[in-house]
């Protein structure tokens, strides 16, 4: 049994609950993951009502070592994306 929800899995399920043709509904989704994208590269947060917030946020390059060899590296500084789920989602996800 596959735990994973596919991309594709979505879009058959704005398909089936929407009605619009397959098509339409896989350029709905990636619109909206464009919208996320854009907003996060333009450093702001995209807060989605009862679901929860995306955040951009900057790493400073540190000192990291290999578990298995002790190896010391530098790992370089980069942005992450952070994912705050919302107290209702919370709540659905627990009751």
């Amino acid at each position: 049994m596959r735990i994973n929800l596919t991309k594709q899995e979505i879009v058959n399920s704005i398909y089936m609950q929407i009605g619009y043709s397959k098509k339409i509904s896989e350029n709905l989704l990636e619109d909206f993951f464009e919208i996320i994208l854009l907003n996060l590269k333009k450093n702001k947060k995209v807060k989605i009502a009862k679901f929860g917030t995306f955040e951009l946020r900057f790493k400073k390059k540190r000192i990291g070592r290999n578990p298995k060899t002790k190896e010391s590296a530098v790992i370089s500084e980069r942005k992450v994306i952070l994912f705050k789920p919302s107290k209702e989602l919370k709540n659905k996800i627990n009751t």
